[in-house]
């Protein structure tokens, strides 16, 4: 199965693609989408919309996996990143694919076992899961890493991973 997790942002977006037998995950790609300096929101938007349909298109993901939003600065803050995750959204079903939502604390506690957990206790366990040795991961990468890897936890398993003859 191939994950596409995305972990939205007001200025910076992370996308990470999981590919998983059940039993082993291997990250595909990953990338973070930022905002340029002057960049109008709307063309923030666009470009985000691209990005994750290039993803989408090179990659072929059996469905999309987004953070949900736990809570933002103030009002301002929340409505863009609802916008966002509304484009985010947009690409995945313009695409075909159907879209699970997942709270950081499910997120953290998937992945970690503890629903607090820091950024940085969260990127290691994304390196160890995935077995990646390819150098440090960008925070916003590996939320999105994150995300897909809660999301192939939150699935049946597979006849091969149960040990059922394919």
């Amino acid at each position: 199965m191939r994950v596409l997790g995305i972990d939205c942002g007001g200025q910076a977006t992370g996308l990470g693609m999981v590919a998983s037998d059940g039993r082993r995950h291997v990250v595909l790609a990953y990338q973070v989408l930022r905002a340029a300096p002057g960049e109008s929101f709307p063309l923030r938007l666009h470009r985000i919309h691209a990005g994750i349909t290039a993803i989408i298109q090179e990659h072929r993901p059996e469905c999309v996996a987004i953070e949900d939003i736990f809570h933002a600065e103030n009002a301002r803050s929340a409505l863009k990143l609802g916008h966002v995750r509304g484009v985010a959204m947009q690409a995945a079903a313009a695409q075909g694919l159907a879209v699970a939502e997942y709270t950081p604390l499910a997120v953290k506690s998937a992945l970690t076992g503890y629903g607090r957990a820091g950024k940085e206790q969260v990127r290691e366990m994304v390196r160890r899961l995935l077995a990646w040795d390819g150098g440090k991961i960008p925070l916003d990468a590996s939320d999105a890493l994150a995300v897909a890897i809660c999301h192939l936890h939150h699935q049946p398993a597979a006849p091969a991973a149960r040990g059922a003859k394919p």
